[in-house]
């Protein structure tokens, strides 16, 4: 009987141990905070953009796993493409999410119609490691409705094999006729769009209706030089060399840029976009207290440290970046951040034009008009003939009888 006691004792003290190694996997600043949610069955639904959260890959930290150890949370992650995905799934009620992490100019449409929920900052105290530079904005003035997770730099990233300095500096690259079939443009409107804006000379924000209008015949004529649209996909295409240059954040031609030593990477000189991507919670969550504790979470400093090194964006944390190595290729220098423009949200006339017109570009095929004009005689004659050949086998029968 001692025996037995002496085991079970064992035991429990054991399972105990192991518990708490797993509560302790990352430090925190209150641990006790996150185990007022231990069974409670609770389960969130995180929507995020792809591979863009430390996942335990390459020895890296599970975010998400650590997050449910500490706080006995089930977390359902799924990813998206682009912003205007994002929105689409949540302006049509498809689905139900208890987190979302949008850019800077989709957090401002989203408190605009009333889609987010204020934030109480109660139940996220490790706000006080969040630079106010990155909270208080154009998108969100009083910091109301999101959390700074990260904020980087748009530009472009090159094959050296294919593509010189000189050509990668300037955004004419993706026009380059020279390399029709091996550049990609960005598969969302805002990117792309902003992309012809900067070369073209306007702001990424114009209001203008003939400035959006020359921006999309722009865009129409690098269709004919482009290979795809592309979001994720760029990730391969530029290692496997599928691609010469594309378009895309700094944070992520790093990661292409490990897979690949001929990468390199350049901020052209026409300007680009600076962005802020944050934490938010949907209108009709269930579920606030247990998603203003993962945004606690996210903020943690280990956490911040483990997320940006994995991601390699900056990080808006104040004491995770003064841990963080950045990689020096892709900090900008102050003539890029002051040639940079941050998106805002466009009035609905400029929003719904841009966006029309990017449908148009999207859906066409990119034959110009005067092609379509001829394929539509061709069909026109074929038909014309085969009814004509049809009438006068009818009228040669009738005429042999």
């Amino acid at each position: 009987m001692k025996k037995f006691n002496v085991s079970l004792i064992t035991a429990i003290l054991l399972a105990l141990v192991l518990s708490f190694a797993a509560f302790a996997e990352v430090e925190v600043e209150d641990e006790s905070y996150y185990e007022q949610f231990r069974g409670k069955g609770i389960t969130l639904n995180v929507y995020n953009w792809g591979e863009y959260i430390s996942d335990g890959s390459d020895d890296t930290l599970d975010i998400i796993e650590e997050f449910e150890n500490i706080s006995g949370i089930d977390v359902n992650y799924t990813m998206f493409d682009t912003n205007e995905d994002m929105y689409a799934k949540l302006a049509h009620g498809t689905s139900q999410y208890d987190i979302i992490i949008p850019s800077d100019y989709m957090i401002a449409r989203l408190i605009d119609e009333d889609m987010l929920e204020k934030l109480n900052y109660d139940n996220i105290p490790n706000i006080k490691f969040i630079d106010d530079e990155y909270r208080y904005t154009d998108f969100d003035p009083n910091a109301e409705y999101s959390v700074p997770y990260t904020w980087g730099m748009v530009g472009l990233v090159y094959n050296t094999k294919y593509v010189t300095e000189e050509q990668a500096s300037s955004w004419d690259v993706l026009w380059d006729e020279s390399l029709k079939g091996k550049v990609l443009m960005f598969g969302n409107s805002r990117d792309a769009f902003g992309v012809a804006l900067k070369r073209l000379g306007y702001s990424l924000n114009t209001e203008d209706l003939d400035e959006i209008r020359k921006a999309a015949d722009s865009l129409s004529e690098q269709k004919l030089i482009n290979q795809a649209y592309a979001m994720d996909q760029t990730f391969d295409k530029m290692a496997n060399e599928n691609a010469y240059a594309a378009p895309y954040y700094a944070g992520d031609c790093l990661t292409m840029m490990k897979r690949n030593d001929a990468l390199a990477f350049s901020y052209p000189k026409e300007g680009v976009n600076q962005f802020i991507d944050a934490i938010c919670i949907p209108k009709g969550t269930t579920q606030k207290d247990a998603a203003e504790a993962f945004i606690n979470f996210l903020c943690e400093t280990e956490v911040a440290v483990a997320n940006c090194e994995f991601i390699e964006y900056f990080t808006p944390q104040t004491e995770a970046a003064k841990l963080i190595e950045v990689d020096e290729r892709i900090i900008p220098s102050e003539e890029v951040l002051e040639n940079s423009e941050t998106f805002i949200m466009l009035g609905d006339q400029a929003n719904e034009l841009q966006e029309n017109l990017w449908l148009e570009i999207r859906s066409g095929s990119g034959l110009e008009a005067w092609m379509w004009a001829l394929i539509f005689i061709i069909i026109l004659a074929l038909i014309i003939f085969i009814i004509l050949f049809v009438v006068r086998k009818r009228n040669k029968k009738n005429l042999d009888y």
